[in-house]
């Protein structure tokens, strides 16, 4: 390989090495990698904490800034771009990427755990009840989807109407111009394919836990180590074929099949559940949620224990922000033709409702089960067995054995829709930011990420996942940070073009 090449894949070399050599280390050093990844957690939580809390406030107050601001109109792309796909299948495609497994994985089990441990005051009562949707509608409402959105319009004004390169490095091509393409650019972009594996890998190793769980509770399979190993090796094998479809056929079916399951499983839990009590807490929490925003947004208990918020805010904020690379990246590349305000709307406003309103449908039941029995039995069960959870709360429904198998098979979708769209990401982002990168990119990143989830359930399950993804975040945490300057720089300067072309017109 000669110099120059070398130059083009210096991002995926290095970034490959150290990714494989993290791998090596997790097989040969495994005790070694769970004590490092926990003193880096404990690092982060109790010095940088403050960080990831106020940064992710700040990222909500941006991008509301921008919804309502003089940029709305600008459109991402020439004037005469449309969407490339409509807005149902641009919704299915970037709800699946940024949530996914995630809702299917914590939508019952969170709410219950808030329930029997909540953040304060005293546990299984009403309070606590109220306390743990309020939460967990803080925890997946408008603080991801604003991350998700600062990046994702970031990448996809500098793709569209700049034409620079799909990669998170041409962001910041209004503060260091040339330089983005040098050893500056470069170390973005490792950071960037780092935190993206780790944030996958996490998921990925979500995903295979629930999917062993659904196997177990199903058809009985043993809900063992091994087991979650060889569902992440036959799901690789799965995924690495729908790889080969492409954009617009693998991961828009995969999307658009998940989104129609998610919506007959919630008619059906609506219909036979709890119906108004659905309601009342959907409207009650979301009050809550909105008085509450700042104090929660802000909260950090400097003179009591802070397990409970390092447990809960402080690895969801890291995790979305090692998952900002790859979410930004994938939504930026299907929003071609959208104007920002309608971006910033189909980003950050409709997925925070279709989240609150899951949450509601499937926590609120699940809390209306164990509080109006007083089943504390059941709601500690739940809390001790999060990857069983979903499959726990169907068996107490009617319809349950239907239930279970649609679960089932959503969370089996959304396990290859994410690792299908982050390995096409990893590609983008590998490859100088191609917007098509190649199928052998595509696959070695796929079996890479597989690898690293797998490794990390080795050493220790959930807990490696979530202390491997908040070290992962930290330096891309700082990136987004002056990436929001960057994005108001690359703004102000598309609307001068645009109403420099617009006076051209008029005269």
């Amino acid at each position: 390989m000669n110099v120059n090449k070398l130059k083009e894949n210096s991002v995926f070399i290095i970034s490959l090495i150290l990714t494989l050599i993290f791998i090596a280390w997790g097989v040969f050093f495994t005790d070694l990698l769970t004590k490092v990844t926990n003193a880096i957690y404990n690092t982060s939580i109790d010095y940088l904490g403050w960080v990831y809390i106020g940064a992710s406030l700040f990222f909500v107050v941006f991008s509301f800034y921008l919804l309502f601001s003089k940029y709305g109109q600008i459109r991402l792309g020439k004037t005469t771009d449309r969407p490339d796909f409509n807005t149902v299948s641009w919704l299915a495609m970037l709800f699946g990427a940024g949530m996914g497994i995630g809702i299917v994985y914590w939508g019952v089990a969170e709410p219950v755990t808030h329930y029997t441990k909540p953040p304060y005051g005293e546990a299984y009562t009403t309070d606590a009840a109220n306390v743990a949707m309020q939460f967990t509608f803080f925890h997946w409402g408008l603080h991801p989807w604003a991350i998700y959105t600062v990046i994702g319009l970031a990448l996809a004004l500098c793709q569209y109407n700049k034409k620079l390169p799909a990669a998170i490095s041409s962001v910041f091509y209004p503060l260091l111009k040339d330089k983005i393409y040098g050893p500056i650019g470069k170390t973005i972009d490792i950071l960037s394919v780092f935190a993206t594996v780790f944030g996958i890998a996490t998921s990925l190793g979500l995903g295979a836990l629930q999917v062993t769980a659904g196997m177990h509770s199903i058809f009985g399979v043993p809900n063992t180590l091994l087991v979650q190993l060889i569902v992440i090796v036959v799901a690789t094998v799965i995924f690495l074929i729908s790889i080969n479809t492409g954009l617009e056929k693998g991961i828009q079916y995969l999307s658009n099949a998940a989104m129609i399951i998610s919506f007959a499983i919630l008619l059906v839990i609506l219909i036979v559940g709890p119906t108004l009590t659905i309601i009342r807490i959907f409207f009650n929490t979301t009050g809550l949620y909105i008085n509450d925003f700042i104090h929660m947004s802000l909260r950090m208990t400097p003179f009591g224990e802070g397990e409970w918020i390092a447990s809960w805010t402080l690895f969801y904020w890291a995790w979305w922000i090692a998952w900002a690379p790859f979410v930004g990246m994938f939504i930026a590349r299907i929003s071609r033709g959208r104007t920002v305000k309608e971006f910033i709307i189909g980003v950050l406003i409709v997925p925070t409702l279709g989240t609150c309103l899951w949450m509601s449908i499937f926590g609120g039941s699940a809390l209306d089960l164990v509080v109006n029995s007083e089943n504390h039995e059941l709601a500690k069960y739940i809390a001790d067995n999060v990857s069983l959870a979903i499959f726990t709360f169907f068996d107490y429904l009617p319809l349950s054995s239907i239930l279970s198998l649609m679960g089932f098979a959503l969370v089996a979708i959304y396990y290859v829709t994410v690792a299908d769209t982050s390995t096409f990401v990893l590609g983008m982002l590998s490859e100088g930011g191609t917007l098509n990168p190649s199928n052998k990119i595509k696959m070695t990143w796929g079996i890479i990420q597989s690898a690293v989830a797998a490794v990390l359930l080795l050493s220790g399950g959930l807990t490696v996942l979530q202390t491997a993804s908040i070290a992962a975040a930290f330096p891309f945490a700082i990136i987004m940070i002056f990436m929001c300057y960057s994005l108001l720089k690359g703004l102000n300067s598309e609307l001068e073009i645009q109403t420099r072309k617009k006076k051209v017109k008029e005269y």
